[in-house]
């Protein structure tokens, strides 16, 4: 009689995990002379010394397996092999990049197919000495154009694959938009919710988070597009009358346009906005307000406003201005200069964003209006504020599709920013490095731990990604019973 033997439950989910992690030999690989083709492209990008690990799959779907093995000049090597994507263990991959500070990493990728294994041309990436920041805030929005359903603002870590909610519109009835914090730091921070609970949430160093009513007699609308002085005092706001419209055969598909828009800042010691006639006038659109990094400079972009009646919206196009702010006494200028005359070139500037260190301004391009995110010929440029502001495109960032939002680290070295590179469709963040003379690195994308499931199964799309230099800490509860509390603060007005 054959005698049966019973195992213990954990010794079965031992074996099967045993199984499922166990790696096969490359053995009688075919080497090929060209390097692979991977998703995300990794290949030859410069990443900071505390990222996440770049995991990725191979571009060909009909791989049946993928391994990689990372070497480094001192014979320390890193390896991973799975069905679908290469997943390095987190705390040795950031020892390696730690002990490569400055350095490259070479990393070979074999590939097996029905006809055996396929072993490619080695590539590098860079180990840069500049540190990124602890993350990033963003939210997840579906492409939508006419209704929302779920979104929200989100924190990532970007040494680790950690996301968490700030807070969500199943709190409440509306959507959540325009977040913002002064420099990175996330214990300042503005927030603007729409809908039946409509009010802007500024959360101050003392962890206080208050609702206010934005919207004054003596101002065109709510307060949007927010910008933190480095003081942390003021907030600079612009009020804008937005429309949407469709094309009826047109790549762009979307227009997003203001009907009216001016420029205000906000004292959030005296509750007080400050106006200036030259940055509220019916002649004129003035959107996406930024302090320069001393923040002795309000730059933003302006157009010609429309003539009445006139539906002509790819002639409207925004130049670069800036005008004097003294934080001292919160006047404005008594003059406005252009920057950049982008309109002269039948273009149009929007999302202007000055490097921390004072060196550069970020700026996106497209042939007409403001809302560059659904213009798929937007590309960033860059300023070099200390050396005659000679713009010049960001060719090694760019793309043949969209690049857009964007947003600097707070050692002035990352740059991060939306792209529809990917499918034309989605936005998504990816990360350059600007050395102190301009040089830009190839980007990449925002690491995952199987970047190939993850898009196949979230449908939404990364909207305004901006840096943070820790964690939020921000409390969705306490924040969503102010905002569901009808209680609203409202702002006053300097007179």
């Amino acid at each position: 009689m054959k005698k049966i033997v019973f195992f213990p439950l954990y010794v079965f989910v031992s074996l099967l995990f045993f199984s499922a992690c166990t790696t096969e030999t490359v053995s009688n690989a075919k080497q090929e002379a060209m390097r692979p083709q991977i998703f995300p492209d990794y290949l030859g990008v410069t990443i900071p010394v505390n990222i996440a690990p770049l995991n990725f799959s191979m571009a060909d779907e009909s791989v049946l397996r993928i391994d990689a093995v990372i070497t480094d000049r001192h014979g320390n090597n890193l390896h991973s092999q799975d069905e679908e994507s290469v997943d390095f263990n987190i705390d040795d991959w950031h020892a390696l990049l730690d002990q490569n500070r400055g350095d490259s990493l070479s990393i070979t990728v074999s590939a097996k197919y029905d006809d055996g294994w396929h072993t490619y041309r080695p590539f590098s990436i860079y180990v840069s000495t500049d540190s990124i920041d602890y993350g990033i805030c963003y939210r997840l929005i579906e492409p939508g154009y006419e209704v929302w359903s779920k979104m929200g603002i989100y924190e990532r870590d970007l040494s680790t694959f950690d996301e968490r909610a700030l807070i969500e519109n199943t709190q409440f009835e509306g959507c959540v938009n325009c977040h913002s914090f002064n420099r990175g730091n996330p214990a300042q921070m503005s927030l603007h919710i729409r809908g039946p609970h409509g009010a802007t949430l500024l959360r101050q160093a003392d962890g206080t988070v208050t609702a206010y009513n934005t919207k004054t007699q003596q101002t065109l609308g709510l307060c949007v597009y927010p910008y933190w002085h480095p003081s942390g005092r003021y907030i600079a706001y612009s009020t804008n009358t937005t429309n949407q419209t469709f094309h009826s055969a047109h790549r762009n598909r979307i227009e997003v346009f203001d009907a009216a828009s001016d420029l205000q800042v906000y004292d959030t010691e005296k509750n007080e906005l400050l106006l200036s006639p030259l940055l509220k006038r019916d002649s004129v659109y003035e959107t996406y307000p930024v302090f320069s990094s001393d923040g002795r400079s309000l730059y933003f972009c302006s157009a010609r406003a429309l003539p009445e009646g006139s539906h002509e919206l790819d002639s409207i196009r925004y130049n670069l201005c800036r005008i004097d702010f003294d934080p001292a006494t919160g006047n404005f200028g008594n003059r406005i200069d252009t920057i950049v005359n982008a309109a002269a070139q039948r273009k149009s500037v929007s999302f202007p964003r000055p490097s921390y260190d004072g060196h550069f301004l970020c700026y996106t391009l497209s042939d007409y209006g403001q809302f560059s995110i659904w213009h798929h010929e937007a590309d960033l440029w860059l300023l070099d504020l200390s050396g005659g502001h000679i713009p010049r495109l960001m060719t090694e960032a760019n793309s043949s599709d969209t690049e857009s939002f964007h947003n600097w680290s707070t050692n002035s070295r990352w740059l991060v920013f939306s792209s529809r590179r990917d499918d034309g469709l989605f936005t998504r963040p990816y990360f350059c490095h600007v050395d102190e003379k301009g040089v830009i690195t190839k980007p990449f994308m925002l690491p995952q731990r199987n970047p190939r499931q993850f898009y196949r199964e979230r449908f939404l799309s990364f909207n305004v990604p901006d840096f943070i230099i820790a964690p939020t800490g921000f409390d969705s509860h306490q924040a969503s019973r102010v905002i569901n509390n009808e209680y609203r603060k409202d702002f006053g007005v300097r007179q």
